[in-house]
């Protein structure tokens, strides 16, 4: 796969809907083309314990931030007519779902792919197919682990090694 993009997102608490950030890498001709992070402030408005633990989000740093349909405006047209790829896509593919859903947005079926599943075809033999083990397995220095645009540039790095 030449030309995807990579998405991730960071939720505030348990509900899918809770997106607080998103980090998108845009790869064509197999290269990074692009790239975009923006804070979102979530709905429901709520930090859990864990996901703050996670991630190190919390009111602080979303009470100004922008609502999810203005922020989807800004990555829509830079994934225009891309799939999209994710590692774990059923949680991101999920949340994506579930917040359109929340703010009465058209879900456009996007098309994703999942390298969690790709890793666990192509490198069996790890200890665990989580995103920093894969990417290290495949020479990728993932720094910042639970920051949206880090995990989606590890993301495409995976992709692009064995989607």
């Amino acid at each position: 796969m030449l030309n995807f993009a990579a998405i991730d997102f960071e939720t505030a608490n348990g509900e899918r809907s809770s997106v607080c950030s998103v980090g998108v890498v845009v790869v064509r001709d197999g290269e990074v083309a692009d790239t975009f992070y923006s804070l979102i402030q979530p709905e429901p408005n709520y930090y859990s314990y864990w996901c703050r633990c996670v991630h190190g989000l919390g009111h602080s740093d979303t009470d100004d931030a922008p609502l999810f349909p203005d922020v989807w405006k800004q990555v829509e047209p830079i994934i225009k007519g891309l799939p999209l790829v994710a590692h774990n896509s059923a949680f991101d593919e999920g949340c994506l779902r579930a917040v359109f859903r929340t703010y009465g947005m058209d879900y456009p079926d996007y098309e994703f792919h999942d390298t969690l599943r790709a890793a666990r075809r192509a490198l069996p033999h790890l200890r665990n197919h989580q995103l920093h083990t894969v990417s290290a397995a495949l020479g990728y220095d993932l720094q910042r682990h639970h920051h949206a645009l880090a995990d989606a540039e590890a993301a495409a790095w995976i992709a692009r090694k064995l989607l």
